[in-house]
């Protein structure tokens, strides 16, 4: 039976990673509900306003690159290594972090204005600042971790498909939780 036998195959490659992913989704709410978040949560306006789409958007931008490369793979179009001379890999990572690099600002700017237009105050530079900040280093560690995760899962047979998404989606709520408050921290340092 076809069917069963790939459905078996996807509960055998996703599964695991899945709960992986609960546990490290379950820690990120740690994170976030923690005296030191809560206060720069406080101390920051409009923290609260961009933090569910920044941590929406680190599953988008590279989600699609995971796609991407999925696709390129299971075509023959690409290598699982990385190779800096390979066009079709180095163009892909270039523009998912340029992606992530340029909503992270808009993200900012929009939480800027709706906290404006809702009688509050708060800093545009601080704001840009905060996200410039946990954008790059979410946008390193995500970048780094699903190229690995992609190519070594597909040379060990598993379907990226199957694999790289929920790590995607996991990475960027944990790490995009810490690097917001390491970027809090770092900007409230500066300015």
């Amino acid at each position: 039976m076809i069917g069963r036998d790939s459905a078996r195959d996807v509960y055998r490659d996703a599964l695991p990673v899945i709960i992986v992913s609960l546990v490290a989704g379950l820690f990120a709410g740690t994170v976030l509900g923690s005296e030191t978040m809560r206060s720069g949560i406080e101390r920051i306006p409009g923290i609260l306003i961009l933090l569910p789409a920044f941590l929406a958007t680190r599953g988008g931008v590279y989600g699609s690159l995971r796609a991407r490369l999925g696709s390129a793979l299971h075509q023959g179009l690409i290598e699982p290594r990385f190779d800096v001379d390979d066009r079709r890999l180095r163009n892909a990572v270039v523009a998912s972090f340029i992606n992530g690099m340029v909503v992270s600002v808009f993200i900012a700017a929009v939480a800027f204005f709706v906290l404006v237009l809702r009688g509050g105050s708060g800093s545009l530079l601080q704001l840009v600042g905060i996200m410039a900040v946990a954008g790059f280093l979410s946008a390193i560690l995500m970048l780094s971790v699903l190229i690995s995760v992609l190519f070594i899962g597909y040379r060990h047979g598993l379907d990226p498909d199957n694999l790289v998404g929920p790590i995607v989606t996991t990475l960027g709520d944990v790490f995009g939780v810490v690097f917001l408050l390491v970027a809090i921290y770092l900007v409230g340092l500066i300015l």
